[in-house]
């Protein structure tokens, strides 16, 4: 699972596909990271001229708003684990706070629900 900025959508689609991963789901989803800033720290930052006055200083001055982000979702063997996070990371770092987060999972089982089938396939 990686959440990533929308406009790393197009990006992150081609390099899966082209690197061999062509099935995911991706979705829009809103949440917020931990990079809380408190209200003396960002009229600081504002004198200063620091804070961009765009989404991201929107997101930095407003603790509780919850920002846009896609979730791409996909099943890979675990021998593909490491090359598939190299790629995300790779696509989507900005080194900006707010580029996203991966999360690895386990997959016990799944199944094909047109026929059934349950195995590795079936993915």
């Amino acid at each position: 699972m990686a959440i990533v900025r929308p406009q790393k959508v197009n990006a992150t689609k081609l390099a899966l596909a082209e690197a061999g991963f062509p099935s995911f789901t991706c979705q829009v989803v809103l949440g917020r990271g931990c990079q809380l800033i408190n209200e003396s720290m960002v009229a600081a930052l504002l004198e200063e001229g620091e804070v961009p006055q765009n989404r991201l200083g929107e997101a930095l001055s407003e603790p509780l708003r919850l920002i846009s982000k896609r979730l791409f979702t996909l099943m890979v063997e675990e021998r593909d684990v490491d090359r598939v996070v190299t790629l995300l990371i790779e696509t989507n770092q900005t080194k900006t706070p707010g580029d996203g987060k991966i999360f690895v999972l386990p997959i016990t089982e799944s199944y094909r629900v047109r026929n059934g089938e349950r195995a590795a396939d079936a993915y």
